[in-house]
């Protein structure tokens, strides 16, 4: 998709122009331009507010329930299952794109820090879905379960290899886990209920989750959101380039946020993997670019980070 920009009226400037072509921080064009489509649809405005107070009642009393109950239990396929359906029904086609191509970037992200880790045979992520029927296949519980592994795999495989850093610094960054993400999702056709945005459809699917899932798994869920900032601190701790963590907000994983804000910081976590990756994505083309060059340096960074942080990060 290419963003049409429409006739510059410099009395009223278009909103939604002025965020596109605004670039100090990079975003693939594309999801770009997806996630600005979705931002003027007419159910963020009128439907965004009673949908996240119904939510927020729901969940409250499901979470209740929940803790009270002398048992616990799950329905894994149940949840991903009524997801599928939620989504290809009820939600727009630009709002499942982001969806599911989040949980591509996620695993090229996992996968770029594991090829310049601290070992690199750790177990990678192959969670790639295409389609939102893909998501059936409890895609989103495998993503949580992706992301936990690899901070357990990671810190566990540098108290082995101490030395790590330096061997990656030598011999110079892979790329080959950044690779570009394709999906099956025609944006251009939508049914006669695919009416709702982004934030409106997380709201609801809250609501799924915390019903189908422990209590505990439900609130490992919800922590997962804020390594976001742990996250920045590997790429930085690994590149040396601080310069875009400050985009980072869902922080201080050691200080939970409550499970009501959880949809909002969903959101923020698509799209601080939106920045993460792209950043990523600009330094591979910068080092494809110097490997066509004679006596090119190998793209690296100092052992030590900027902003300070050292090899326990």
């Amino acid at each position: 998709m290419t963003w049409s920009y429409e006739p510059r009226d410099r009395q009223n400037p278009n909103t939604w122009d002025t965020l596109y072509a605004d670039q100090c921080i990079p975003v693939d064009p594309v999801a770009k331009a997806y996630m600005l489509r979705d931002l003027q649809n007419w159910s963020r405005n009128y439907l965004l507010i009673p949908i996240r107070i119904f939510a927020n009642v729901m969940l409250a009393l499901i979470m209740t329930t929940k803790r009270l109950l002398p048992f616990q239990f799950s329905a894994y396929g149940f949840m991903h299952r009524m997801a599928a359906v939620f989504l290809a029904t009820f939600v727009t086609p630009e709002a499942n794109y982001l969806i599911v191509r989040h949980l591509c970037l996620g695993s090229n992200i996992v996968n770029f820090l594991i090829d310049n880790g601290p070992d690199s045979t750790i177990a990678k992520s192959t969670l790639y879905p295409k389609t939102v029927a893909d998501l059936a296949e409890n895609a989103f519980l495998e993503h949580d379960l992706i992301l936990y592994n690899f901070v357990l795999d990671y810190h566990e495989a540098k108290e082995r290899n101490p030395n790590w850093l330096q061997k990656i610094h030598q011999r110079g960054f892979n790329f080959d886990s950044i690779q570009p993400v394709e999906l099956q999702i025609d944006v251009s056709k939508r049914r006669w209920f695919q009416v709702l945005d982004l934030e409106c459809a997380v709201e609801l699917f809250k609501i799924i989750y915390s019903l189908c899932l422990t209590s505990d798994e439900f609130e490992r869920a919800v922590i997962s959101l804020q390594f976001d900032e742990n996250f920045a601190l590997y790429f930085t701790h690994l590149t040396g380039d601080a310069s875009w963590n400050h985009v980072v907000t869902n922080r201080h994983i050691l200080a939970p946020n409550s499970a009501f804000a959880a949809a909002r910081n969903l959101l923020l976590h698509g799209l601080i993997s939106e920045y993460l990756h792209r950043k990523i994505e600009l330094q591979k083309e910068v080092a494809q670019s110097n490997s066509l060059q004679p006596d090119h340096p190998k793209l690296h960074s100092s052992p030590t980070s900027p902003i300070g942080h050292s090899a326990n990060i």
